[in-house]
């Protein structure tokens, strides 16, 4: 009777060295999420403390159950101002990952509530395009600008899921 011989004694050199160049790429690939995650949200934090940035949110805001209330406690400047300090922070949090895998987990839970936040402006900013028969053709602003947060929502829930087997 044969017995069938399996495991890194049979492998061939090509299947280790293919798996090895598998491993470093999903390496580098969860490095790039990780901290990529935390550039854009640090960037995107930074640019709360410019005007432009300030009464670019405005409109979105404004219409926003949940953070319309909030410019009757702050200026549109305050709040922008107050919004980047949060995103900074969360920033910080995640790309403390390689040291401190709790911060992260804190930056990545806060990342995935603001994140459902910003989404939440999809529904409740007008950005259904009119003139291409409304749903589900999204305006450049705010529906397409806002699109791109379901795939930063799911890097945060990633992140977050990464930090917590640690």
């Amino acid at each position: 009777m044969a017995h069938s011989v399996s495991g890194p004694a049979t492998e061939s050199p090509m299947s280790r060295t293919t798996d090895e160049i598998i491993s470093a790429i999903t390496r580098f690939g969860h490095r790039m999420l990780s901290y990529g995650l935390a550039l854009v949200i640090g960037w995107i934090g930074m640019m709360k403390f410019t005007e432009y940035e300030a009464r670019g949110i405005e409109p979105l805001v404004v219409h926003s159950p949940l953070l319309g209330w909030m410019y009757h406690l702050w200026t549109v400047r305050q709040f922008s101002d107050g919004l980047g300090v949060v995103e900074v922070a969360i920033a910080i949090l995640i790309a403390l990952r390689h040291w401190s895998p709790k911060a992260c987990a804190i930056g990545s839970a806060a990342a995935v509530l603001m994140f459902l936040t910003t989404l939440s402006f999809l529904f409740s900013t007008p950005g259904w395009e009119q003139s291409l028969g409304g749903f589900p053709a999204l305006s450049a602003m705010p529906g397409q600008f806002l699109l791109k947060d379901i795939v930063l929502l799911g890097a945060s829930i990633w992140s977050l899921g990464e930090a917590l087997t640690t």
